[in-house]
Order: structure tokens, then sequence, then C-alpha cells
């Protein structure tokens, strides 16, 4: 049995101990959160009795297999390195790291400790996505030419929408929308596409005037709510991602792949996926993920693709191998020099090349 261990409350209550609930062969023993209610919260249904405020007393007090790190990004670094001392394998969240030294911190600690890491890129274990992967790489839809990505939504338009102290408005803490959901589309183009060469974007705070919502305390935004960037693959081929919080009306994420021989399109509103071959109509070719019925899983494919991505790499460590699927910290490393550049681009206002050939 794996004895499971996880820092940070909300998305372990969300999706991974709903996902933990159908792995047999692991259990999760321990749960601390920064406030002790949320983590008793989370920890009180699935039977877990050891809970903590303190994540550093939690991994010394208990022998862990895995550690599930799920906290804002500014803790990342420092849990990594401490969960792989402790000799316990480990799963972050995304975006990777505060900057790309940071992940390559924790990728030599990984190694190091001789210990599997994977960044919580779920949309790797997601059928319709892995759909599109096949599609690229089997040449059905010939040359790519261009891909373009949006995702548009609300949650920051209202300058009263969030509380005072908000992580994901502050940049010292890696909050803002280039980490959270763009960190997630440079690895998902990465998988599909290949690596890229180089970028140019903006990382935005179009309103950092805020309003708390709990006591009217006017507080300033540091990080960015609105990103944009266009990779340039190695293959020559573009892709486009824009992503806004401050849309007045959520428009969800929708995704688009143009190539020599046909052309796919895919929104995540009803996670349809069309096809279209050069001279031809769209047919719906979507796949269903087969884990989204269970009984106890949150719906949404980001609550549904984290058990598959669980199971992978349970399984891995039970049966002492390499990750077969998803995204190791090399992928975490360079999905954050690109993260990185486009931060770096906002102050040049120019292209920045990258250079991967380091991160391995």
């Amino acid at each position: 049995m794996l004895n499971v261990g996880i820092i940070g409350a909300s998305f372990a209550r969300d999706a991974y101990l709903p996902a933990f609930a159908h792995i047999k062969g692991a259990k999760v023993v321990a749960l601390a959160s920064s406030r002790l209610d949320s983590a008793k919260a989370a920890a009180a249904p699935h039977g877990i009795t050891a809970i903590y405020d303190d994540w550093e007393k939690m991994l010394s007090e208990n022998v862990l297999d895995l550690v599930c790190i799920a906290t804002p990004t500014s803790m990342h670094a420092p849990m990594v390195l401490a969960a792989f001392a402790s000799g316990a394998h480990v799963l972050c969240e995304k975006p990777t790291a505060l900057n790309a030294v940071e992940a390559r911190d924790m990728l030599g600690a990984a190694r190091k400790a001789n210990r599997l890491h994977m960044i919580d890129h779920e949309l790797r274990f997601n059928p319709t996505r892995a759909r599109i992967a096949e599609l690229i790489q089997g040449g059905e839809l010939g040359d790519i030419r261009h891909v373009n990505i949006t995702n548009i939504g609300a949650s920051w338009a209202n300058p009263a929408s969030r509380p005072k102290g908000d992580w994901w408005s502050d940049s010292t803490m890696g909050g803002g929308r280039m980490g959270a959901n763009g960190s997630h589309q440079v690895d998902m183009l990465r998988w599909w596409l290949g690596e890229p060469t180089s970028v140019i974007g903006q990382a935005l705070t179009v309103i950092p005037g805020r309003i708390c919502k709990n006591t009217g305390e006017a507080w300033t935004a540091t990080a960015d709510d609105l990103s944009h960037f266009t990779l340039e693959m190695e293959t020559g081929t573009l892709a486009q991602v824009f992503m806004s919080g401050v849309a007045i009306a959520n428009m969800g994420n929708e995704t688009q792949v143009f190539g020599s021989k046909g052309t796919i399109t895919l929104s995540n509103g009803d996670e349809k996926l069309y096809f279209a071959k050069a001279g031809e109509s769209f047919k719906d070719i979507s796949v269903e993920d087969p884990h989204s019925k269970l009984d106890g899983l949150n719906k949404g494919i980001w609550n549904v693709s984290v058990l598959a991505a669980l199971q992978e790499l349970t399984a891995a460590i039970t049966e002492d191998r390499g990750l077969n699927r998803g995204a190791s910290f090399v992928d975490g490393l360079r999905n954050q020099l690109v993260v990185d550049a486009v931060f770096a681009s906002t102050t040049s206002r120019k292209w920045e090349n990258l250079d991967m050939t380091g991160a391995v």
C-alpha cells in the first residue's frame, strides 16, 4: 500500500481525494493546509485523521511514498525539495515554480533523490486531447500550419469579485492567468507539436485597482489578468494563445488546429471534437472519458483527468518504473522557460528566443 500525503486542501477536496478513492493500492493518510479548518473539512469525508496546518510537521511525522502539492506557486519549490528529502515521490501542481531557476532546482532534487516526478498537467490524460495528439502526430491533419487557442472568462472582470490577499492576483505568489492557464496551454502545445524556438507576448494587469469583496477595502492586484502569446515551433508552426479573465461574458476555452489536410475544433463548453478533411464538412469525432461517469468524481475535465494521471504515477511507483505518460519535471522546466519568456517579452516588446537544449 502506498502512503500518500497531500499539501493543500482545495484541489485535494475537488480532485485528488475523489480520484484516490478509485485507486487500489494507494491511501491518503495525511493532509496539510495553511488553514486547519479547510484541512479538516477536506479530510473528514475520507476518514483521514492525520491533519495539519504545518506541512513540514506532516512530512516529519509520516512515512510517505508520494506527496501531492497543490498550493500557491511560491511554495512549490520549498515543498518539493523537502518532499524529495523525505524520500517521497512527488506530484506538483502547475505552474511549476516562480521561475526557471526554481524549476531547475526542483528537477535536480528529483534526480538526486532518484524519485519519480510529475507536474499535474492532467490534460495529457484527457482522451479527447490525446485524440488530437494522435491526429497531429499520425499525419491525418498534414503539416500543421497554425493553432489558435482562446480562454475567455469573467472571474476577474468585476473589481469587487475577489478578496484582498487573493494569491491568484499576487505576482509574488505566482498568481495570474499566464501561470494558471498559460502553463497548461504551453504544455499541451509542446505535447502536440514539439518544442518551440521563440515566443512573443504580454502578461498584463488590466484591472489593478480592486475592492475586497468581503470588506469593501481597496487593494491592488499585481498578477496578470490578461495574457497572450504566439509560439513559433521548430517545425515553423505558429500557435497563438489568448487568455482573459476580465471579459464580461464567460466564453470558455476554444481550440482550433489548422493543417494542410484538415482542421479540428474543440470547445470545452461541450467537449465536442470536430474534424474536417480538406473539401469536406466537419464531423463529430468526440471521445468520451470512461472515468467521467464514475461515482464520486467531480464534473469537469480537470477533476476527471486527474484520476488517470494519478493512476499512471502510482502504477509507476508500485512497478518501480519510469513514467510512460504525463509531464515530468523536465516538461515542467521547459514549460517554465516559456512562461518566463512571455514575462520577459512583456517588458522587451520583442520576440524572445527559447533554448530547450539545456532543459534535459
